[in-house]
């Protein structure tokens, strides 16, 4: 009941989508005011982005935060080179899925892979890494599970390292396969605009005023 419950959210949603530099963008608009946007790779259908942003209690906007795909760095433009270059050295973590697994990866991290603990806090219901020499210890929910209520399996959990990065997936349960299929079916329903503009998710409101005036 859960993953339908989820999907007919995602259904019922309002939505815009757009085609621009190789990707195909989809921005939801919830009842309750918040907004997802996703990007997927037009051919591959490979989810590339998804972030949130919420209203505040007095209505505001707030920022994006980003879920799958690379994290911006705050303020970079202000930024000069040389705190740029240092806060570069340190761990960088992202999520970059792929169409079986969950996967995360956390950059700069130079130790072999022996000295990695990861596995799954079953209370918390998250995955945690740590390492032996206590130099690096991060958890992590996979929104995905919550959303559709899963459980989270151990035997699901794998990590590999190389060239400084620990990868970790985490296999998808036939149940979110499932959800992700019938959700690429619904949005093959909604009106692909296209656009060579940069910042697409600025221009949302437009696009979803256009969609209507056009529906």
């Amino acid at each position: 009941m859960a993953v339908t419950g989820w999907l007919e959210s995602l259904r019922t949603a309002e939505k815009t989508a757009l085609l621009q530099d190789g990707r195909r963008k989809v921005h939801y608009l919830f009842p309750d005011g918040k907004e997802m946007a996703e990007e997927y790779d037009e051919k591959s259908g490979e989810l590339l982005v998804r972030k949130w942003r919420v209203k505040s209690a007095l209505g505001a906007l707030g920022q994006w935060q980003i879920e799958v795909g690379e994290p911006a760095l705050p303020g970079a433009g202000s930024l000069g080179p040389e705190f740029i270059k240092e806060n570069n050295a340190n761990p960088i973590f992202m999520r970059k899925d792929t169409k079986m697994n969950f996967q995360w990866r956390i950059r700069n991290l130079p130790y072999p892979k022996d000295v990695y603990s990861v596995c799954v806090d079953h209370k918390e219901r998250c995955i945690v890494v740590r390492t032996t020499n206590k130099k690096y210890y991060k958890k992590f929910s996979i929104p995905d599970l919550d959303r559709h209520q899963l459980p989270l399996d151990e035997s699901s959990l794998s990590f590999a390292h190389a060239n400084c990065t620990l990868i970790i997936s985490y296999q998808k349960p036939k149940e979110i396969l499932v959800a992700e299929a019938e959700l690429q079916k619904e949005l093959k329903k909604v009106k692909t605009a296209h656009s060579s503009d940069g910042d697409w998710t600025s221009n949302i409101k437009s696009l979803s005023r256009k969609g209507r005036h056009e529906s």
